[in-house]
C-alpha cells in the first residue's frame, strides 16, 4: 500500500480546534467539514488540497479535544497520510479508526518541506521525498492496520470478517 502527494507543511501543537474549527461541528456532513479543514490555520488549504496530499507536521499534532472530526475532516479533504514527529494519542486513535494512515516520524517531520512531492510505502514504513531525493524510515503498518484502513475503518473492517 502506498501513497504519494504534495506536502501541507505545519509546526508544532497543531490542535483539534484549527483542524476543523468547533464552529462547523454542528455537521457530520464530511464534504462540509472538508471545505473547512484547517482553516484557522491556513484558509487556503481547502482550495489548495488535492486528492492524495498529505500533512506533516512536528510534535504532538492532534492535540486538544478529543474530537473524532478533526481526523474525519482530514480524511474528506483528499490527505492521503499525515506525517509528524509525534502525534496526541487519542488524535492517533481516531485516525487509525476512521482509516487516516498516520506515521511518526522525527526526520521526515523536520526535513520535508511544504510543497515537496512525497511518497510513502506504508508496508515498509519508507517515505522518499522526491524533491529532495531523501528517505526517511517511518515505522511500517501491521498487517491488521492495513486491513482497517483497507477497509474505509475499524468499524468497516470488523464487518469485513
Amino acid at each position: 500500500m502506498k501513497a504519494c502527494g504534495r506536502v501541507h507543511k505545519y509546526g508544532d501543537n497543531v490542535d483539534t480546534d484549527v483542524i476543523i474549527p468547533a464552529r462547523y461541528l454542528n455537521t457530520a456532513n464530511m464534504e462540509e467539514l472538508a471545505q473547512h479543514c484547517m482553516e484557522d490555520i491556513d484558509a487556503d488549504f481547502a482550495k489548495n488540497v488535492c486528492k492524495g496530499d498529505l500533512i506533516v507536521a512536528k510534535s504532538n499534532f492532534g492535540c486538544g479535544s478529543s474530537r473524532e472530526h478533526a481526523p474525519a475532516a482530514i480524511k474528506a479533504s483528499g490527505v492521503s497520510c499525515v506525517i509528524a514527529k509525534t502525534f496526541a494519542r487519542i488524535f492517533y486513535r481516531n485516525a487509525i479508526n476512521i482509516g487516516l494512515p498516520i506515521i511518526e516520524c522525527a526526520e521526515a517531520s523536520e526535513k520535508i518541506e511544504d510543497g515537496d512531492e512525497v511518497e510513502i510505502d506504508f508496508d515498509s514504513g519508507v517515505i522518499t521525498n522526491k524533491t529532495k531525493n531523501e528517505e526517511y524510515q517511518g515505522q511500517s503498518f501491521p498487517e491488521f492496520l492495513i486491513n482497517i484502513i483497507n477497509s474505509n475503518g475499524l468499524l468497516n473492517s470488523l464487518k469485513d470478517e
